[in-house]
């Protein structure tokens, strides 16, 4: 009897592999054709050691290759652009915008990296199917090289449309990311201006901090 069930596991274990392995190369081949998006986000960033819950609310735009307009409009204010060369954060209250490169933000398993697709599903993480959750596609993700900025992550797939709605990530210490998109616009124009930053008059530019 023992035998005959953990034959029985080893066989589930294999068909969840499977279907995570069918989903995560069609997701990789819809961000692969995906030219750009529009959408929503809502964003909650959850303290481990303090479990306070900040909520932040904007809106997103993508176009490829990977460039991304990250605008929230609460509780404060914010700009993230990434273009071509340049990465700006902006703080209009403050008068302050960071400057980065683009390798400095994408090298590391961000928010960012998903949303862009840039992070290899296939390639980079070891995937569970944790089957439907209401209308979407569940998937457990460890990666195969943890680094504090992820330990593990779960996202949320549309069946048929292939784009992560929603998105989990928790770092080494505990604190978790999670982003909800809504709303999403696919394959619509963008105008390369919306991933320049031209800053205001007296606006202090600040090189952000080497990784």
């Amino acid at each position: 009897m023992p035998r005959l069930f953990l034959g029985l596991i080893l066989a589930l274990t294999s068909v969840w592999c499977a279907h995570a392995a069918d989903l995560t190369d069609q997701i990789q081949k819809r961000y692969d054709t995906l030219q750009s998006f529009r959408g929503f986000f809502l964003q909650k960033l959850t303290n481990a050691s303090s479990h306070e819950v900040q909520e932040r609310l904007g809106t997103i735009t993508f176009a490829r290759p990977r460039f991304i307009r990250w605008e929230t409009t609460s509780p404060e204010t914010e700009l993230l652009i990434i273009g071509k060369d340049t990465v700006w954060e902006y703080f209009p209250a403050e008068e302050t915008v960071y400057r980065y490169s683009v390798e400095q933000v994408l090298s590391s398993k961000t928010m960012i990296r998903f949303l862009s697709g840039e992070a290899n599903l296939k390639d980079d993480f070891t995937v569970t199917d944790l089957g439907m959750d209401g209308d979407f596609k569940h998937l457990k993700l460890i990666p195969k090289e943890p680094e504090p900025n992820l330990v593990e992550g779960e996202i949320w797939v549309r069946p048929g449309q292939d784009m992560l709605e929603k998105i989990k990530l928790v770092d080494f210490f505990g604190n978790i990311n999670e982003l909800e998109l809504t709303g999403l616009q696919l394959d619509v124009p963008v105008d390369q201006k919306e991933f320049t930053l031209d800053p205001p008059k007296g606006t202090e530019i600040l090189e952000g901090p080497a990784e």
